[in-house]
């Protein structure tokens, strides 16, 4: 039996122990900890990062197991959280472990350590308790033992939430189906809506405890109207500025890896941090924040939620989150033990159709499940995403993501070779799906709000987050009641930070990887790609929306017509060959230009420039037979349509001259026109083939 007194002197002997002997505890923290273990109840606490979250379930673990009760298994979908709550336990007096990508070799040793008793707390990642292996070793065995389960970040099991995670969902589910166990469950960022729905899904009688999510501290800003290079030039500008050190973030991983390279030529102390590092790189750069070794962070979403850094004092946007909600998010990052951080938002013209994106990618395709369901129901066992995709014809990314949404409603599980149906009826839920998407679109259309300053921004923060907020509030402290950026910020980037930022982005190689294997369900090729078959490492001159060269981006939109390349673009892509020309197998003994039915007069044009540069022939080696492959659907599908129309020219195979060819094409979304045009020349007796396109396509 636990105890009221046990409670509240166990409590303030972890408190101190965390925060030192000045700290005491919050009356919310108790209750919260008092249903745990006392009324062994579940609690939802959804309070402002920094108010001691962690603390709730270090006290509870710490009461349990001083009770008998078994260990605490915390979820959280944060590998830098995980590193400093093992600390935070040993503090507490607990024994912490974690099972993550970051300490394979000490798995074994772990798991026995856990199942022997050795451990009170563990914590893993949704990810890790997907994975069948470690479900049937640890977690079966685990879950009539546990003594508390504790699911942070717990607005990523609702569908409702700005991070939704299916497959955190669905495990939250499975865990939580034992009735009698306590749980808690633990956010920064939750919305009435999100509130309710979480708390739903504990059961009827859970204790949900919520505070104010804004805090006072955050200087909040938006710099409009700034093109691609000036917002980079800006975010230059300012860091040389802004005291302290802090994070910039964007939306994609090459951005976070061009900022930062740019930045770091302008002289600034700076990293970049996406879900592609590796785990100890994360760390590190995590490490010299925290000790202010870094003026700045370039980071995607991957550095987020529960990282800890009390005297982050800036954070700044180039580019919108999708809704105020994920925006407060990243935000609330700074300022925790500061009176005031700066926080700047710079939109981008691709904002809108990021948001849609984000919005509709989690909600599947009646007609691709109904597929999907139909391939599982005729396999008789487990089928692979990769087969999945060849039969269906559907991207990875999608398939992906659909058979975790399917899993969720129980009509899919995954297995150790793939997934398979578990014979449950699955129907596409129309009216849920539909409030879902409209939700989503009224959070991006507030975010749009914000970003054209119709209103006080700190109103519209604590409105979103459904914060009280009086009629007519103004905090007096944003852009929008000042009229003026804080600490004397620039409006506009000066022409000489400008020219800096272009001539960076232009002088960078956007490299083109070569495929390695033949795509699943080709007529004649298999496997991996032969050496002799293979092209080489190419180069485009932009990529996706590129800062640095617009107009490129704009020449060759869908639908755009096709008309002769401008010279400015002929003169544009001379240098990149000159860069790459260091790394060639040899120089290039002729241009041969992919055949194109959309552009053959840019295509045509470009070639016969580099061709007239290198004083090196032209030769159509390549021609289209049959109808146009599409790009829609799975790349796979695409290297099977364009393997029945690409072929060699008639008398191809006399007319090269001996030696490497440059591969030229307009632009490049799959990679498998260059990769089928490369081994149509490798087998008429081309030497290596250089693939060059003008755009690559994200």
């Amino acid at each position: 039996m636990v105890s009221e007194e046990m409670v509240e002197q166990t409590a303030q002997r972890v408190i101190t122990a965390l925060a030192g002997p000045p700290a005491r505890v919050r009356e919310d923290q108790l209750a919260a900890v008092r249903a745990l273990t006392v009324d062994r109840r579940r609690a939802l606490v959804v309070q402002a990062t920094g108010w001691g979250k962690s603390a709730v379930y270090w006290i509870a673990a710490r009461v349990l197991r001083d009770a008998g009760a078994g260990p605490t298994l915390v979820v959280s979908p944060l590998l830098a959280l995980m590193r400093d709550q093992v600390d935070a336990a040993a503090r507490a007096g607990l024994r912490a472990a974690t099972l993550n990508s970051a300490n394979v070799e000490e798995w074994a040793q772990t798991e026995a350590a856990l199942l022997a008793g050795d451990v009170d707390v563990l914590l893993v990642s949704p990810e890790r308790l997907a994975n069948p292996r470690f479900s049937d070793r640890v977690l079966a065995p685990l879950l009539g033992r546990l003594g508390l389960l504790v699911i942070d970040e717990a607005h990523c099991i609702s569908s409702w939430g700005h991070d939704f995670r299916p497959d955190y969902q669905r495990l939250a589910r499975l865990l939580m189906a034992n009735e009698a166990l306590p749980v808690l469950a633990t956010t920064a960022t939750a919305n009435a809506r999100v509130t309710a729905d979480v708390a739903t899904q504990l059961g009827a009688d859970t204790l949900v405890l919520r505070g104010r999510l804004a805090r006072d501290s955050l200087h909040l800003s938006v710099v409009p109207g700034l093109d691609p290079v000036s917002r980079y030039a800006w975010v230059d500008e300012t860091l040389h500025r802004l005291p302290g050190s802090g994070i910039v973030y964007v939306l994609t991983v090459g951005e976070a890896e061009r900022l930062a390279g740019f930045l770091a030529s302008r002289g600034h102390d700076v990293a970049s941090y996406t879900g592609q590092l590796a785990a100890d790189q994360r760390a590190d750069v995590e490490d010299r924040l925290r000790c202010n070794d870094l003026k700045a962070v370039v980071a995607t979403s991957a550095l987020g939620m529960g990282y800890d850094k009390p005297d982050l004092a800036f954070c700044l946007h180039v580019g919108s989150p999708g809704s105020p909600v994920d925006y407060y998010q990243q935000v609330g990052r700074a300022g925790r033990s500061l009176d005031s951080a700066v926080v700047a938002l710079l939109p981008a013209e691709t904002d809108e159709r990021l948001w849609e994106y984000f919005a509709t990618a989690s909600i599947p395709d009646p007609e691709l499940a109904a597929r999907v369901l139909g391939v599982l129901d005729d396999a008789g066992g487990p089928v692979s995403i990769p087969t999945l995709e060849t039969v269906t014809g559907a991207r990875r990314g999608r398939l992906e993501l659909l058979v975790k949404v399917l899993a969720v409603d129980g009509a899919v599980e995954r297995t150790v070779d793939g997934w398979r149906g578990t014979g449950e009826a699955w129907t596409y839920d129309h009216a849920r799906y539909a409030a879902l998407l409209a939700a989503r679109r009224a959070e991006a259309d507030l975010m749009r709000r914000y970003a054209h300053g119709a209103g006080c921004l700190e109103a519209f923060l604590r409105t979103a987050l459904d914060d009280d907020v009086p009629p007519g509030y103004r905090c007096g402290r944003c852009w929008v009641c000042t009229g003026t950026l804080p600490l004397g910020l620039p409006e506009q980037p000066a022409d000489g930070s400008v020219r800096a930022a272009r001539e960076y982005l232009r002088g960078l190689d956007v490299v083109v990887e070569p495929r390695k294997m033949w795509a699943p369900g080709m007529a004649d090729r298999r496997g991996r790609i032969a050496a002799g078959l293979a092209v080489d490492e190419g180069r485009a001159l932009a990529f996706a929306d590129d800062a640095a060269w617009p107009d490129v981006v704009r020449l060759l939109a869908d639908g755009a017509p096709d008309t002769d390349p401008p010279q400015w673009l002929l003169d544009a892509c001379v240098p990149v060959l000159g860069r790459w020309r260091a790394s060639w197998r040899g120089r290039p003994a002729a241009v041969v230009p992919v055949p194109s039915r959309a552009r053959p007069r840019l295509v045509g044009g470009v070639a016969a420039h580099l061709a007239a540069v290198g004083r090196i022939p032209v030769v159509e080696a390549l021609v289209l037979t049959g109808p146009a492959p599409t790009h829609d659907g799975a790349p796979s599908a695409r290297a099977r349509q364009l393997e029945g129309s690409l072929a060699l020219a008639p008398g191809a195979a006399e007319a090269l001259p001996a030696g490497p060819v440059l591969l030229v094409d307009d632009d490049l979304r799959t990679g498998w026109t260059m990769t089928l045009a490369g081994a149509l020349l490798r087998e008429a007796g081309a030497g290596a083939v250089l693939p060059f396109v003008v755009h690559r396509r994200p």
